[in-house]
């Protein structure tokens, strides 16, 4: 969880209010968790009516926004003003104005989603001295630090899961935040009262996600030379090319291969060494010591090479009859043999 974020909730929970709030980044999920936070929690009830305001970045200006936040609250002690994708404003940098003197009963929420805010313009520079103003950058997790925020997620809930679950939910859903939410809350809801214990089979029946056939299991039977588990899996994947995009399956073989030839060339193997470089969890380091033993550095080499091409034959470039079913049996031959 984004240590910032966390800061920035515990003072409005605590009614230490800030008069603005600018919110920029690539990554939408704390930016609405504040945003709504503010929304359903500052005002009561009551006061919302006459005091609370949401507006459209692509409805509106600046010169707008401000005489708005310049009105006084209505039997209230606050205003809350929530601008969404403030984004599209076209005059942003008119914002300045009020960032130099706001009103201080005036709670200014602002949602810059999806783009960072540029450093170098004179909105940011005024944002970031003012003691006014919290300045929040949303940032999107590496993929490497999507399995760890899942496993966060459920710890934070009480359930336990196995230890594949977080990695099979990151390889099917990604690096969305809000998407991965809305999969365990929906699945928290579905598992009988009282089970803590999220399995495979939970999330092969509860969201779709076969636990057998899956990119996870593909790197796994790759790595371990498993000749009959990976076919099987590449022929469901044949079959099932909708949920299993052959450039999903590109990117994660390519990935693992990456960090294998990045293993080869540690000094340091010891387990915390190889997971801190590799950024993977301490567990899965025996993985990379079983394929290290199975694909030489050159091999490694040779097969980071095939997958870009593949790639690249995937997306048209000098493939003329090869379905996607058949280059993936094709890679996945080259691979092995």
């Amino acid at each position: 969880m984004d240590e910032n974020y966390l800061r920035i909730l515990k003072d409005i929970k605590n009614k230490i209010y800030k008069n603005i709030y600018f919110m920029y980044g690539d990554e939408p999920y704390y930016i609405d968790l504040i945003t709504d936070y503010i929304s359903q929690n500052v005002l009561e009830e009551a006061e919302k009516s006459f005091n609370q305001v949401v507006i459209y970045g692509e409805e509106t200006d600046a010169p707008t926004i401000i005489n708005t936040a310049r009105r006084f609250p209505m039997m209230s002690n606050h205003q809350v003003v929530i601008i969404k994708e403030a984004q599209y404003l076209k005059d942003l940098d008119i914002l300045k104005t009020y960032v130099e003197a706001p009103l201080s009963s005036t709670i200014l929420v602002v949602c810059y989603k999806y783009k960072n805010l540029d450093k170098r313009s004179s909105l940011y520079k005024i944002l970031d001295k003012s003691i006014n103003t919290e300045l929040f950058q949303s940032q999107k997790l590496k993929d490497y630090q999507v399995p760890g925020w899942i496993d966060n997620y459920f710890r934070e809930r009480n359930i336990n899961a196995d230890r594949n679950v977080s990695m099979i939910l990151t390889e099917y859903l990604g690096a969305d935040l809000s998407k991965i939410v809305n999969e365990l809350d929906k699945l928290f809801l579905s598992i009988p009262e009282g089970q803590i214990k999220i399995t495979p089979a939970d999330i092969e029946e509860k969201i779709g996600i076969s636990k057998e056939f899956n990119n996870f299991e593909l790197q796994n039977a790759i790595a371990q030379k498993n000749i009959l588990k990976a076919n099987r899996i590449i022929q469901y994947f044949e079959h099932n090319q909708r949920d299993n995009p052959i450039a999903i399956t590109h990117a994660t073989i390519f990935s693992f291969f990456r960090r294998l030839l990045i293993y080869h060339y540690l000094n340091d193997k010891s387990r915390n060494n190889v997971a801190s470089v590799l950024r993977v969890n301490p567990f899965f380091v025996s993985e990379y010591e079983l394929a290290s033993r199975n694909y030489s550095q050159k091999k490694t080499v040779q097969v980071i090479g095939m997958i870009r091409d593949f790639d690249m034959k995937s997306k048209g470039f000098g493939n003329v009859t090869g379905s996607e079913g058949d280059l993936l049996k094709e890679l996945l031959f080259k691979i092995l043999h």
